[in-house]
């Protein structure tokens, strides 16, 4: 028996080896198909704009596009600019993110508490976040404190939604399972809640980000002096469509790294489903 393992190991390393090179070549060829559209686009952009079939004062070239944001690098002004607009939509996404989870929590765990809060709730929902600017100014100005709390209400719906339908559709069976093993509390939520509820907590985490992304724009056209979002207007007040084109890739690309970055989180975490 013990031979017959010995012979039985080597081609179980070479079988998972071979099968890990597939997985590996087929993520390679993805990331490759990924990235044939955007360069596609790119030199039809540099074609259109050398030959005068789109007016550079309107949509300059990608190149001078770039040498724009060189310049600005070099003048170490865009490091500034990507540094407090990355602060804003993190600080107001942890805030609109823990917020949101925990009164997703505690709202389902008691429906006394969900019938009297979630209709409130879903009534402000209804409201556009963007109504909600002037009041911010009115009650914080426009300081840091005001655009942190539109970007927080911008990501709190989308993950307090997602979590609490999530918490609300738990499997009973998987609940009385825990009640046969004769589960703690703190094992339940552990064993059974945190699992089934991560892959919408993450989805929840995911979308918030993203409006977070869309709401500091929004959140520094209310009077920044530094940030992305105000390179925009400094773009538009100087008729400098290279430097707004600099600020929306720039977005873009942040944008998408965190996002990324989520999504790594979310393949380690959630491992089962990947």
């Amino acid at each position: 028996m013990k031979a017959i393992e010995y012979v039985q190991k080597p081609y179980r390393r070479v079988a998972l080896s071979q099968a890990q090179k597939r997985q590996l070549s087929e993520k390679t060829k993805g990331t490759l198909r990924a990235w044939i559209v955007p360069v596609i686009v790119l030199i039809i952009w540099e074609i259109a704009s050398r030959l005068g079939w789109v007016l550079s004062y309107q949509l300059p070239a990608p190149t001078v596009v770039f040498e724009e944001g060189m310049t600005l690098f070099t003048e170490g002004l865009l490091v500034n600019h990507i540094g407090y607009t990355l602060f804003r939509v993190l600080v107001g996404f942890l805030i609109g993110s823990g917020v949101a989870i925990l009164l997703s929590v505690l709202l389902t765990v008691h429906p006394v508490m969900t019938d009297l809060f979630d209709p409130i709730i879903q009534g402000l929902r209804a409201i556009p976040s963007l109504a909600w600017v002037p009041l911010f100014i009115l009650w914080m100005g426009i300081g840091e404190s005001s655009k942190i709390a539109l970007i927080s209400l911008g990501v709190f719906f989308p993950v307090y939604l997602n979590v609490a339908a999530s918490i609300l559709t738990v499997d009973r069976k998987l609940v009385e399972v825990g009640e046969v093993f004769r589960f703690s509390k703190r094992e339940k939520i552990t064993k059974i809640l945190i699992p089934y509820t991560l892959p919408q907590l993450f989805t929840g985490l995911r979308t918030g980000l993203g409006l977070g992304w869309m709401f500091v724009v929004a959140a520094e056209l209310m009077g920044a002096s530094v940030g992305l979002g105000y390179l925009l207007v400094l773009g538009q007040n100087t008729l400098s469509p290279e430097t707004i084109l600099v600020s929306i890739l720039l977005f873009l690309i942040i944008g998408k790294i965190t996002d990324g970055f989520l999504k790594a989180l979310e393949r380690r975490l959630v491992f089962w489903q990947h």
